[in-house]
């Protein structure tokens, strides 16, 4: 059975937008994944894994234009968590955001074998889709975490982990630091995996992981909301 719904003030999960979203399609039912692998477990181990990638210069496509997505969480162990979303392993991120969480926090959520990451934007305008606003309110396992400014233009270390992971569709596991230098942070993790897409409204959208060992539930979802 997953963990019971937590609510805050700022992101009541009893909503019942937020509620269709939790789960996955009709008719699928959560698997706990302390029988087997996963890829949250393949995370908090991060063994030395082959990315087999190869490099070059990715091309561009629209965000999302299609029901599943490519999402990558990466970060050194001791630095900050960054989330990417791409149309597929080939595309530039459309949506890359830099969470206020600590990788060993994401780690120790993990543990739950459930994790829910929430991003809700306080926006006054509807000129914008959804995941083109900038300024998010973050949540994990329904606490608030900060805020973060979704990025507009890729640093040197993001356009790394991209070039690396390119063509990749799923994994986890230890990249090489740019230029092989090292880090105070530590090791330069990642987990890659293919994400169901589930539009709500305009205003709310969810990204449920696609599990590669076959289990029929997500063991992660990421949440999107704008309120205003």
């Amino acid at each position: 059975m997953p963990p019971p719904l937590q609510s805050s003030p700022y992101f009541p999960m009893d909503n019942p937008t937020i509620l269709s979203l939790l789960h996955p399609t009709p008719g699928e039912k959560h698997k706990s994944s302390s029988n087997g692998g996963g890829l949250l477990r393949m995370f908090k181990l991060f063994p030395m894994l082959t990315s087999g990638c190869k490099m070059g210069k990715p091309r561009r496509k629209p965000l999302l234009n299609h029901t599943a997505a490519t999402c990558t969480i990466f970060g050194y162990r001791k630095g900050r968590v960054f989330l990417a979303i791409q149309a597929d392993p080939n595309c530039v991120p459309m949506f890359v955001i830099e969470l206020p969480m600590l990788t060993s926090v994401l780690q120790k959520e993990m543990e739950s074998d459930m994790v829910r990451i929430a991003l809700e934007s306080e926006t006054k305008t509807h000129k914008k889709k959804l995941l083109e606003e900038f300024v998010w309110a973050v949540y994990c396992n329904g606490r608030k975490m900060g805020y973060s400014i979704r990025k507009k233009h890729l640093c040197d270390d993001e356009l790394h982990v991209t070039q690396l992971l390119r063509g990749v569709s799923t994994g986890a596991g230890v990249l090489p630091t740019l230029n092989h230098k090292e880090s105070s942070d530590g090791e330069l993790t990642y987990m890659r995996a293919r994400f169901e897409r589930v539009v709500g409204s305009k205003d709310s959208e969810a990204l449920h992981m696609i599990n590669p060992d076959g289990a029929p539930g997500p063991e992660l979802s990421i949440f999107f909301l704008r309120s205003y």
